[in-house]
């Protein structure tokens, strides 16, 4: 099975087969997310899309407490690797690789990506997570892309993890049509109602996403839900 805990903003836990997978942690900057003692998240890896702040507020602190392996493009892990994190693995764009959870592929993403010092992040992307329970998506901060269909030739998507809020990301309209473009019904709702910039009208999402014949998922913060295949 694969178990999805929200943690806020663009911030999952994903549990395969007792791995865990974290992803993008921004949590204690977050207000919404006093809730979540981070020094309690222990993952085997971390997952980072992109340099943004709101992304990689806690990675050095939670990897460096769990040991967790990060797993980011070259520049964002040699960055952290300056910091004193050792335990890491760079990928960049296209490229793939087999872990103990399954398999990983860096997609594309259309963002901007600057560290928190202002040192360059790289290129933004995605990643694509193969399992033997089921495939999913974590698109990162991104606009719509045709790079998307690519994702849905190759991969059988059980459901993706795509920006809602708009204004720095796609919006409701657009992630309906990037999860047409990968192949999936089901959609996890992220990067939204943390700023007044990305506020969701969540009725109104919700109302779209049935009239586009999908699931939209609106995990409230600390949520546990559980997904794919046993």
């Amino acid at each position: 099975m694969i178990e999805v805990t929200f943690y806020g903003h663009s911030a999952f836990l994903i549990t395969i087969d007792g791995k865990k997978v974290l992803f993008d942690p921004f949590i204690t900057p977050n207000d919404g997310a006093k809730s979540i003692d981070i020094s309690k998240i222990s993952p085997d890896y971390i997952l980072v899309s992109h340099g943004h702040a709101d992304h990689v507020a806690d990675v050095e602190e939670i990897a460096k407490q769990s040991g967790a392996m990060l797993v980011s493009n070259f520049e964002i892990v040699s960055w952290f690797q300056k910091k004193g994190i050792e335990n890491v693995h760079p990928m960049n764009h296209g490229g793939s690789k087999v872990f103990d959870f399954g398999k990983v592929k860096y997609v594309n993403a259309i963002h901007s990506s600057t560290l928190p010092d202002d040192s360059p992040g790289g290129n933004p992307g995605g990643f694509v997570v193969e399992t033997k329970h089921g495939s999913f998506y974590y698109a990162g901060d991104t606009a719509l892309t045709y790079d998307m269909k690519l994702i849905g030739e190759e991969f059988s998507i059980d459901f993706a993890l795509l920006p809602i809020g708009d204004n720095f990301t796609m919006g409701i309209e657009d992630a309906l049509k990037a999860a047409d473009f990968v192949g999936t019904d089901r959609v996890i709702g992220m990067h939204y109602d943390t700023f007044p910039y990305i506020l969701l009208d969540k009725e109104q999402a919700q109302r779209k996403a049935l009239e586009a014949h999908k699931e939209l998922i609106l995990l409230e913060i600390g949520e546990k839900i559980i997904l794919g295949n046993n």
